[in-house]
């Protein structure tokens, strides 16, 4: 796969309701209790998925990155991330899918062998967290042998923090799926909402469509080329939007093409699988990113500090002219 930076003009993707703020406040008190952390991650966006705010609290603790959906991801880009992973310091990384119970079960043992300090007979406290619709609660299902969470196909369903033993002397503390304050990374907010953990009110389908749309046409040519019947390449995201509309009879009067609910068509195809298992993003393009991330939040930071001077000159140039009047 090739590092690509796509070209994103829109607003970034921000949503952050006070249930996660409120979440975020929760995980911090509980930390210094916890003797391990579970983060649940998207496998088709494992970066993008990930929360720096955990990251930043849990300091040293040493931390298990569940890599949930794997067989919606790309199997090849899976082993590729995981390597990532295991290459830092504490962290353990493995593979799971809800269709796959197994590869669940399994981790109860692992949680174990990464605590052998812990001893038998002790009790190991976890922490599970994610961000929404990552399938976190469904994962804590499997692990206890019944429902002792609530699951569903959209983001925020868990509201407030559960204590759950799941035996084998671990237990485990649920929380909100957790999203960070300001998703600085505007690709990360594209693909978040792609893969559906932003609530539909806070995003546009046309622009994760046409982001995703963008990433496909780069990579996965050929998928989009079998699933929607299409004779020739089109050219941009803009115009596989309007075959496929075409194509899927989303068309308004004129034939003009109903950009949104085409959009809408080709997410959800995208979410549920219908495109292939896919991956959204490598290491190598993260570095990428994340240097030109860098880069616009200290012209974002310098454009602020222009425009503070600029008020400030105005507000003291308005002062003298009052003084000035006063004085006549």
């Amino acid at each position: 796969m090739k590092k690509i930076l796509l070209k994103v003009d829109r607003m970034q993707i921000q949503w952050f309701p006070g249930h996660m703020h409120k979440a975020r406040v929760q995980i911090k008190e509980t930390l210094p209790k916890v003797d391990l952390v579970i983060e649940v991650l998207d496998a088709r966006i494992p970066y993008s998925s990930e929360n720096p705010m955990l990251a930043e609290l849990r300091g040293d603790k040493p931390c298990l990155k569940i890599l949930n959906k794997a067989d919606l991801a790309d199997p090849e880009l899976v082993k590729v991330w995981l390597r990532f992973f295991e290459r830092q310091k504490r962290i353990k990384a493995r593979p799971t899918s809800t269709e796959d119970r197994g590869s669940i079960r399994q981790l109860t043992p692992l949680m174990s062998q990464m605590l052998p300090e812990k001893g038998e007979g002790k009790t190991i406290t976890t922490m599970i967290a994610g961000i929404p619709n990552v399938g976190k609660s469904t994962i804590i299902n499997i692990l206890a042998n019944k429902k002792v969470a609530k699951t569903g196909n959209e983001p925020a369903v868990t509201k407030g923090q559960q204590r759950i033993n799941i035996g084998d002397g671990v237990t485990l503390l649920d929380t909100p799926g957790v999203l960070w304050p300001n998703v600085e990374n505007v690709y990360s907010g594209y693909r978040l909402a792609t893969i559906g953990s932003i609530k539909e009110t806070a995003m546009d389908y046309a622009d994760a469509a046409f982001f995703s749309a963008e990433f496909m046409l780069k990579h996965y040519e050929s998928r989009l080329m079998n699933r929607y019947g299409m004779e020739s390449v089109p050219a941009s995201a803009m115009e596989f939007i309007e075959e496929l509309g075409r194509k899927r009879g989303c068309l308004r009067k004129a034939g003009i093409v109903d950009i949104d609910r085409a959009s809408k068509i080709f997410v959800t195809e995208l979410r549920a699988g219908k495109l292939g298992a896919l991956t959204l993003e490598t290491p190598e393009m993260m570095v990428f990113e994340k240097a030109a991330t860098v880069e616009r939040i200290a012209a974002k930071e310098k454009e602020k500090a222009v425009k503070a001077k600029k008020r400030k000159v105005a507000f003291k140039e308005k002062s003298k002219a009052k003084n000035r009047k006063r004085t006549r």
